[in-house]
């Protein structure tokens, strides 16, 4: 009984021998042991890294795993270049943008500084006008005599506000002696005029008068341009109750009726210009006199 006993305790034991343990009672499976998931992991890690370069066949019978994304290093260090994180690698981005940034800074402070160069100068004019923007009236600025600079801009005359008249004009340019700036346009857009002595004393013959520093303008160009005596002759001025003109020798530069409603610009030889006008022969849209006066004799007046 007992041998029979050892017998088949014998057989049991050759039996559970011949099995492995690991499969009677698993701990890993060969996909989840420590060492195969370090290799899964070292392997993704590399392949994330180099799939942007080697793309994954996706062929792979063993195991079926979604693609893995590309990565996005490139990208990102571009972002962190603008940001201001950037690496060296690509502190060629960086570099540029600054350059980029301090050329249209440059450029912006430049017209900038011009704009509000002009409108501090239009600050001393005591009314508004028709023609006259900033730029313009940068441009007038520096033009004028020193005797002027810094003098406060006062409207002496204008036709939208004082009518339609020479003989007005000729009267309000008394109010204040001394230089005085003529501006007139066409109604196609141009914008020019004179700058002359006040008062204007009209003469019952044709004379001319003025002096040199009596110059004409014009925007007919463009940008703002300035016509000074030649000294080819000494024609500045002629000022008659019936036209007010500037230059002479060939045409008068310019020459205004007495209805201040029409006039003719062509070369003269006293400023070598050109046209100043749109045409030779045009309507004028509005003229102005402006005269210049210290503040504190502005203020007192």
């Amino acid at each position: 009984m007992h041998a029979l006993k050892d017998k088949v305790s014998q057989k049991l034991s050759n039996l559970f021998a011949d099995s492995p343990s690991q499969s009677a009672s698993p701990r890993y499976s060969n996909s989840d042991s420590p060492k195969a998931r370090l290799n899964s992991s070292v392997g993704k890690s590399l392949s994330s890294y180099f799939s942007f370069v080697v793309p994954q066949s996706g062929n792979d019978d063993s195991e079926s795993c979604p693609p893995l994304p590309i990565r996005t290093e490139s990208y990102e260090s571009i972002e962190n270049c603008k940001s201001g994180n950037g690496h060296d690698q690509a502190g060629t981005f960086k570099e540029s943008d600054k350059d980029c940034e301090l050329r249209v800074s440059a450029k912006v402070e430049e017209s900038g500084n011009d704009y509000f160069l002009g409108v501090k100068q239009m600050r001393e004019l005591t009314e508004g006008s028709v023609f006259i923007t900033a730029n313009l009236c940068e441009f007038l600025h520096a033009s004028l005599p020193n005797i002027v600079r810094g003098c406060k801009w006062i409207l002496l005359y204008s036709t939208l506000k004082h009518g339609i008249s020479l003989r007005t004009l000729l009267r309000r340019s008394g109010e204040l002696p001394g230089p005085c700036l003529l501006v007139a346009g066409d109604k196609k857009g141009a914008v020019f005029g004179a700058l002359l002595e006040c008062p204007l004393q009209p003469t019952p013959k044709r004379k001319y008068q003025g002096t040199s520093q009596t110059f004409l303008f014009t925007t007919i160009y463009g940008e703002p341009r300035i016509f000074r005596p030649t000294g080819a002759n000494r024609y500045y001025l002629m000022c008659m109750n019936e036209f007010l003109a500037f230059g002479g020798g060939g045409n008068f530069a310019l020459c205004l009726d007495e209805d201040l409603l029409k006039a003719t610009s062509g070369p003269s030889e006293t400023f070598g210009n050109e046209c100043l006008a749109s045409s030779t022969e045009f309507e004028l849209k509005n003229v102005e006199l402006w005269g210049f006066a210290h503040a504190s004799q502005y203020l007192s007046s």
